[in-house]
């Protein structure tokens, strides 16, 4: 198995910059783009999260959610999976491991990611992502890892054609949404388990919805694969070497994001009106060019991380959040029940503008993550601690 020089490792605790700061940085602030598109989904049972008819400052609100959060975390979440998988074994070739105990240790890695999916799944929150990713790292394992060079380039050719796609969409959608006549909504799904009224109903429909949720979740290997193609030329452990790469995948992956998500964003907010087969078009136009996202997003981090000091306080606290991302992704989910299902606390039903309330409690669960990451930054997080228990057993 080959990878580039490896980087330094340490045994003893890290601080945030003495460590590749721009990946644990895009998986902080990761964080907060899926926590704002999974309380929108909380609030109104819906996939996306959509007010049916929203007012004041809950179309805004829409707006923003459509243009940059909705259908636009995932990816995120995607790519920096892909270059998590790289990581993680270079740093087990670089301790002395063989190709066949990297293999192993990643397969096990994996395949418990996928048993904290389930549970995750069931017991808290349908839309996990964590057991779809952990098949889709079994794939990746067995199938992509150790490939060369000229077998990657693929993965690039894919996302060319995507983009070529998400264009041919926008042209037939923009011809749709200036013929039309309609005022038809968004196609939005319903969620059963996040409207159930108790929680052993949630439960019971949960049981259905996580395996479907997780079997419409395995295409997005291909946006891992382009984490994973990033990361095998260090491209965010190294970023002030790919200056040129990250300038311009921010500016056409967020470019085609922004774009694409516009129709959907305006028509969520009630500010465009168009008829039902319209009003599909633009929500697939929205979804295909939020994978753009992904990219669009980490490369903005990866600039970031050259120009901010690595030592500051908020940059800090926002890497320690991203080394405990597995933990900040579960207790967002914790939250959810918590906080806003119908059978706890439901504070979205205790004001006038639900959309406003989603936002507001989405940024304050995440911030509380990053205070307690940052109260003890080289600490890892309990899930964080439970996986690698069960990849390397109790003594590592």
């Amino acid at each position: 198995m080959r990878f580039d020089a490896a980087p330094r490792t340490t045994r003893g605790p890290v601080r945030p910059g003495e460590r590749a700061l721009a990946p644990d940085l895009a998986r902080g602030v990761m964080l907060l783009i899926i926590a704002l598109a999974n309380a929108a989904g909380v609030v109104f049972a819906g996939e996306p999260g959509l007010d049916p008819a929203p007012e004041g400052v809950d179309r805004g609100l829409t707006f923003l959610l459509f243009d940059l959060a909705h259908a636009r975390g995932y990816p995120v979440f995607a790519v920096m999976f892909g270059y998590g998988l790289v990581q993680l074994a270079r740093r087990q070739a670089a301790s002395g491991a063989t190709p066949g105990e990297v293999r192993s240790v990643l397969v096990r890695r994996n395949a418990w990611l996928v048993a904290f999916g389930l549970a995750h799944g069931t017991l808290l929150y349908y839309g996990d992502f964590l057991g779809a990713y952990g098949i889709v790292g079994l794939v990746m394992t067995l199938a992509l890892l150790r490939r060369g060079d000229k077998f990657h380039r693929i993965a690039l050719v894919i996302w060319a054609v995507a983009a070529v796609e998400v264009v041919v969409i926008a042209a037939i959608a923009l011809g749709g949404m200036l013929g039309s006549s309609g005022s038809a909504p968004l196609p939005v799904g319903h969620v059963a388990s996040l409207d159930a009224p108790d929680y052993l109903t949630s439960l019971s429909d949960r049981l259905g919805e996580w395996p479907v949720h997780t079997a419409t979740a395995l295409p997005f290997i291909l946006i891992s694969w382009l984490g994973m193609w990033a990361a095998r030329r260090r491209v965010l452990e190294e970023p002030a070497r790919h200056l040129g790469l990250l300038r311009w995948t921010a500016v056409v992956g967020i470019g085609i994001s922004v774009a694409g998500g516009f129709p959907a964003a305006l028509v969520g907010a009630g500010w465009l009106h168009v008829d039902a087969s319209t009003a599909e078009l633009v929500l697939l136009l929205h979804g295909g060019s939020g994978m753009f996202a992904g990219p669009g997003y980490v490369a903005v981090f990866g600039l970031l991380a050259v120009r901010v000091d690595p030592f500051g306080r908020v940059v800090g606290a926002l890497a320690a959040l991203g080394r405990r991302s597995l933990s900040g992704y579960l207790f967002q989910s914790v939250a959810w029940l918590v906080l806003l299902a119908p059978f706890t606390l439901a504070l979205d039903e205790r004001f006038a503008s639900p959309t406003l309330v989603g936002v507001v409690v989405a940024i304050a669960v995440w911030l509380v993550a990053v205070l307690v990451a940052a109260a003890s930054p080289a600490r890892p997080g309990p899930a964080e601690t439970l996986l690698r228990r069960l990849t390397y057993g109790p003594r590592r």
